[in-house]
């Protein structure tokens, strides 16, 4: 499982505290799945977090919806967006994950 994969990353610390950050909204359900790790809203998906060989990846699902003020989000594809983190970014976190409560309710 992708979780357990991530505990025994060297990046375990950042993916929990990314996690914790990102668990004590209102409303945040984990869901634990074989190949990730993902995050829902209020039953939709919102997210998900996976360890990465560098740091940690946060991929929003509606990314293409978000407004990106400190310019992290990447992505080729139409729809997700990532963040990549190689240490804590508490700010810039609390406004994407802001911006992903927004775009999940359109």
């Amino acid at each position: 499982m992708q979780f357990d994969k991530d505990m025994d990353s060297p990046h375990k610390d950042l993916f929990l505290a990314v996690r914790a950050k990102l668990l004590a909204l209102d409303d945040i359900e984990e869901l634990k799945k074989e190949k990730i790790t993902t995050y829902a809203f209020n039953g939709s998906a919102l997210c998900h977090i996976r360890t990465m060989p560098k740091g940690v990846d946060i991929g929003f699902l509606k990314g293409y919806l978000m407004a990106d003020d400190y310019g992290l989000l990447q992505g080729k594809t139409k729809r997700m967006k990532v963040v990549s983190l190689c240490s804590m970014l508490d700010q810039e976190l609390d406004y994407y994950f802001q911006q992903a409560l927004r775009a999940s309710r359109k």
